[in-house]
């Protein structure tokens, strides 16, 4: 979240904000509302502070009375300021984060291109999409997977089962080598980490699956169990950024999700993923930014795989994220031609998380302050392997394994046995 104090000073650089996101929130309403919410407080402060000070000596009948009156409009200003609350920091809390200066201003059609690698395959066959691939290798059983759980669920097998052992351990030596501590994290958080990463979706939006009576949900990424791993910590980053690797299961509704990108394994419920999360002093965080793009970038180079690096517009950024870049890899599935699909995501989340979770970093006057975090994706297991097996296929069927992939599979090509 926003400094409160910063709203209030910048109301026209929030409200301005808020509209480049297309995000719908009434700031002067937020404004009234904490208005309201602060007269309270000082109010109660005031009679709390009567109340003390009748109470360190002993009162006549007539000061008992007036303490009794005075507990009771103590008590009243305390529910009044509960109810007040819910209001205030149901507003408060969908304050977005601030934007780039850089970052491309409008609808997600608007991104900017930064960079385009590799070249597109020009197939001699008719290239066939990575569904019908899967199936024909027998990689992949959609239809008893729909029988077990329903729809968009389905069976990794064989080589499909290797394939997503290998970039899983790929991608973790990668993050070793850049000193990366390796964590599998818990599938389940609570919502009030939830929340405090910045996952706080609603209606249509919702793709969180919660556990019915428990305040847990099934996560939709390991960014939410790393960002919540320091919460209502003091952390040191006197030796420089605390980098996490979390490997994790993924539960997403894809409620809504539908047309050129809801065939095979692109939008599903389940999937692996590895994530990168960093904590960092504020001043470090551009860099660290562009650092998670060029590791994000030196795993997808090793693939073979083409794909372009484009700077996500405002309004297709997530709440939390100052500047967020994609990287999407190009894919036969996408459009009657080909087209690129986003495979990896990297979000400079300023300070915007650490306020609503609570976690600071000591400086070196021995003072205080809120963090930075960034998270980016290293592999997921249910993009990459389309990309892979979409461009890498063969006329016959079969599909070349990357060479940096091979040492861990066994083979060079994946094929019908």
């Amino acid at each position: 979240m926003l400094d409160i104090n910063f709203i209030r000073k910048n109301i026209d650089l929030i409200k301005q904000n808020v509209k480049d996101r297309f995000v719908d929130l009434d700031i002067d309403r937020l404004l009234d509302v904490d208005k309201k919410r602060r007269g309270i407080i000082v109010k109660l402060e005031d009679k709390r502070a009567s109340r003390n000070k009748g109470s360190k000596s002993k009162p006549t009948p007539e000061e008992i009375e007036e303490l009794k009156r005075v507990g009771l409009e103590i008590k009243g200003l305390e529910t009044e300021l509960e109810l007040v609350d819910v209001d205030y920091f149901d507003l408060y809390k969908r304050v977005p984060n601030l934007i780039h200066p850089k970052t491309p201003r409008g609808g997600e059609e608007d991104f900017k291109v930064l960079e385009i690698k590799g070249e597109k395959p020009n197939f001699s066959f008719d290239a066939k999409n990575h569904d019908e691939l899967m199936e024909n290798l027998n990689m992949i059983d959609f239809e008893r997977g729909a029988k077990i759980a329903g729809s968009k669920w389905y069976f990794l097998k064989n080589d499909a089962v290797l394939l997503e052992r290998a970039l899983i351990s790929y991608g973790l030596e990668i993050l070793q080598d850049y000193n990366f501590d390796l964590m599998i994290t818990p599938d389940l958080a609570k919502t009030e980490i939830l929340e405090g990463a910045g996952f706080n979706p609603r209606g249509e939006e919702d793709q969180i699956y919660k556990i019915e009576n428990e305040e847990l949900n099934l996560i939709g990424t390991a960014e939410i169990p790393l960002a919540g791993y320091h919460a209502n910590e003091t952390i040191d980053l006197s030796n420089g950024p605390i980098k996490y690797a979390g490997l994790s299961h993924c539960f997403r509704k894809e409620a809504g999700a539908y047309g050129r990108t809801s065939k095979g394994i692109y939008r599903v419920h389940q999937f692996t993923k590895l994530e990168m999360f960093v904590f960092c002093k504020p001043e470090e965080s551009e860099k660290i930014h562009q650092e998670l793009l060029e590791m994000e970038q030196k795993i997808c180079d090793g693939l073979e795989i083409p794909y372009r690096v484009i700077d996500i517009p405002t309004g297709d950024l997530g709440a939390p994220a100052y500047r967020k870049y994609d990287i999407e890899a190009y894919m036969n599935m996408v459009g009657e031609n080909g087209g690129y699909g986003e495979i990896t995501s990297a979000s400079n989340c300023t300070d915007y998380q650490a306020r609503r979770l609570n976690i600071k970093y000591k400086k070196e006057d021995g003072s205080t302050e809120f963090v930075h975090t960034l998270n980016g994706t290293a592999i997921v297991a249910s993009r990459f392997p389309i990309a892979i097996l979409e461009n890498l296929q063969q006329e016959d069927g079969s599909i070349l394994i990357p060479k940096v992939l091979q040492k861990y599979i066994g083979k060079e090509k994946i094929e019908r046995k």
